[in-house]
């Protein structure tokens, strides 16, 4: 017998999808998810496109195959339903680089801004924010504000250098980063560059701005995978985590990718975060409706606030 319970070669794939039908309930999945999980579920997507259909779900449980923030974002965009995250552990560097305590005396330094929070933050703080962006929208979001407008953006310091270089605003920012993106060094893009001299680079915003610099095509994971869709390339070296491969090769299998290592033994860039959840974890939670994602309903009040306003801009500028 198996920790699960069953035979050792039980098929979770096959029990997972037979507890969902049974069950009523979605699958909503990150691109930096593995394949196995990506092919099974009814959303793929980025931040942004998890997001919307998080707020257009008919299901009686959610299964977030993603890391905690986004199942947050879930369960307060449907308040009334079951939210599951396979593996609670499966957090973001990024979004623990702000803790809310030191945020709020942050804010406070800087009465007069108004706050723009990257969607990869705690629920937390986006209590405290005036509006959320995704790395898809955040040029159009911080562009929706006067120029005079003052604006801390957390928590990404490189996405919002990104975005002041791209608005010419100066934003105030918060010092925080993504591991996985941030790691990835300019000399190893430079590398790559030089050996694949027929190779465009493409680049997620969350990456340092020298390696933005180098870049062919900067954009969140949907766009750079729609970029390699339509463009006339067929090699392209991705500076952005791993799972985004999988949908690029499913798309374009007559092209080449390459991604950009974290060090010189690595040929992956995996965000330990969202490797954490596995077949057999989906299997367990749905099954057990464990672990659950509980949040007050202060909470979710307060911070559904600013995700909806994030929406309607969004679909303002036809956006979504």
């Amino acid at each position: 017998m198996d920790r699960a319970g069953g035979k050792k070669d039980m098929d979770f794939r096959e029990e997972f999808l037979k507890y969902k039908k049974e069950k009523n309930a979605v699958l909503l999945a990150h691109f930096y998810q593995v394949g196995e999980i990506q092919d099974i579920a009814d959303f793929v997507g980025d931040s942004l496109g998890l997001a919307q259909k998080a707020s257009e779900v008919d299901a009686d449980i959610i299964v977030f195959a993603g890391v905690h923030f986004m199942a947050e974002t879930a369960k307060i965009l449907n308040p009334d339903t079951k939210v599951l995250l396979p593996d609670m552990e499966a957090g973001c560097s990024l979004a623990e680089s702000c803790p809310p305590g030191d945020f709020k005396k942050f804010k406070e330094k800087h009465p007069d801004h108004i706050v723009i929070s990257y969607i990869n933050c705690t629920a937390a703080i986006k209590t405290m924010s005036d509006v959320i962006c995704t790395s898809s929208n955040a040029k159009q979001i911080v562009e929706s504000f006067p120029q005079e407008q003052k604006i801390i953006f957390a928590p990404d310091k490189n996405l919002g250098a990104y975005i002041n270089n791209v608005t010419g605003r100066d934003m105030v920012l918060w010092d925080g980063t993504c591991e996985v993106h941030d790691v990835l060094e300019t000399e190893a893009v430079i590398k790559l560059k030089l050996k694949n001299p027929d190779a465009k680079l493409i680049a997620h915003p969350e990456c340092k701005s020298a390696v933005l610099e180098l870049a062919d095509f900067v954009g969140s994971t949907t766009a750079m995978l729609n970029f390699t869709k339509t463009d006339k390339s067929k090699k392209y070296v991705v500076a952005t985590e791993t799972g985004i491969l999988h949908q690029m090769r499913k798309e374009s299998p007559d092209k080449q990718f390459i991604i950009v290592p974290t060090d010189e033994t690595c040929s992956c860039n995996d965000c330990p975060y969202m490797k954490l959840n596995t077949m057999q974890k989906l299997y367990l939670c749905l099954k057990n409706e464990r672990p659950e994602i509980v949040l007050s309903e202060e909470t979710i009040e307060q911070a559904k606030k600013p995700i909806e306003k994030m929406l309607e801009i969004s679909r303002r500028m036809k956006l979504i």
